[in-house]
């Protein structure tokens, strides 16, 4: 959904609210930031914001990662984990009020107006131009402008950039990796989102890519801030991913844990000969998998193309593990949404 205000305004700057710093384990065996940092929870109108410190230090911007608590969506989910989550259901839980704020099948539409409300006007952005996507986990990035039809209408892709005052980027996650990037210099922005598909096609470098050709932004002066995502201790996947990950990167097998030399290699069943097993019908070992680190990944793609190490910052947050303050479809499979912003004063 897109909203547009009437005319452009610079939106009012928040009130001192109160904040607390938030730490986060960091992911096992990820490739860690080079200068560790605390990401923080602004607290605002009854909702806690996550914060990367590296953009609350641009004053020209703003931007914030929401949390499920605080809104007018009542959820009730199947707790689930892992690849088979779908056949190891466990009881049905209420999760109480949560600010859903995506167009989801369980959710009213009305609630979901009312949570994306509240979300904007606790980031002080109610008056900003909205600008969001029909994401379909492509490496498509699209330019915003006041006049661009995009204000009026969301377009199928997976990145926004501007440069114009006013607009505010917004991306959905619930598992793939959020990222919002700032040039300090040309003052400008862009929000990605990055889930396994969008990865594998490098979407945070060609985003990057035409910031450059636009606004002539250079890799020096961006900053990145990676948001709260599935972590590499919960992200399994199949055969079919590390192959396509083996075959674009070559150090692919730093970003995932498993037999990555196995299933690259093809070697991925582990009944080829039933007879060897020497286990009865039904109790044969399941498929191979591995898991797979899309910070790390997003990371390393981002370094590649001249970004500073220095400069890109991950909140170390996985979803999955932490569904008392995010959704997590894989571990959850019916649950809300989170939105990324960010946007020039």
């Amino acid at each position: 959904m897109t909203t547009a205000a009437k005319k452009k305004t610079v939106p009012r700057k928040r009130a001192q609210a109160a904040t607390r710093a938030i730490a986060a384990p960091s992911q096992r065996r990820s490739e860690p930031a080079a200068k560790p940092v605390e990401w923080k929870l602004h607290q605002s109108d009854g909702l806690e914001i996550l914060e990367a410190p590296a953009l609350a230090r641009l004053g020209w911007l703003v931007h914030g990662f929401s949390t499920r608590p605080g809104g007018a969506s009542k959820l009730t989910t199947n707790a689930m984990s892992g690849r088979r989550a779908s056949r190891k259901t466990k009881n049905a839980r209420t999760n109480g009020s949560v600010l859903n704020l995506g167009f989801t099948d369980w959710d009213s539409r009305k609630s979901v107006v009312a949570n994306r409300k509240k979300f904007f006007h606790a980031l002080g952005t109610e008056k900003m131009e909205i600008v969001t996507l029909r994401q379909i986990h492509s490496d498509i990035a699209h330019r915003v402008d006041s006049s661009s039809a995009l204000v009026k209408e969301a377009a199928q892709g997976d990145a926004l950039i501007t440069r114009e005052p006013g607009i505010l980027l917004v991306v959905q996650t619930a598992d793939c990796i959020p990222i919002l990037l700032a040039d300090t210099k040309r003052h400008a922005v862009a929000a990605i989102h990055s889930g396994w598909r969008g990865t594998l096609n490098r979407i945070a470098a060609k985003t990057l890519g035409r910031m450059q050709m636009e606004f002539g932004t250079r890799p020096e002066d961006v900053v990145a801030a990676l948001g709260p995502g599935i972590g590499r201790c919960c992200y399994e996947v199949g055969p079919e991913v590390v192959v396509d990950f083996h075959a674009k990167f070559p150090q692919a097998g730093q970003w995932f844990d498993g037999p990555f030399d196995s299933l690259a290699a093809g070697e991925n069943d582990p009944n080829w000969l039933p007879w060897l097993t020497m286990k009865p019908p039904g109790h044969q070992p399941p498929p191979l998998s591995a898991n797979l680190d899309l910070i790390a990944a997003n990371r390393a793609i981002l370094t590649d193309v001249g970004v500073p190490p220095a400069r890109v910052f991950s909140s170390g947050f996985c979803t999955a593990c932490r569904t008392d303050l995010f959704f997590s479809y894989r571990r959850e499979h019916t649950t809300g949404r989170m939105l990324a912003a960010i946007g020039i004063r």
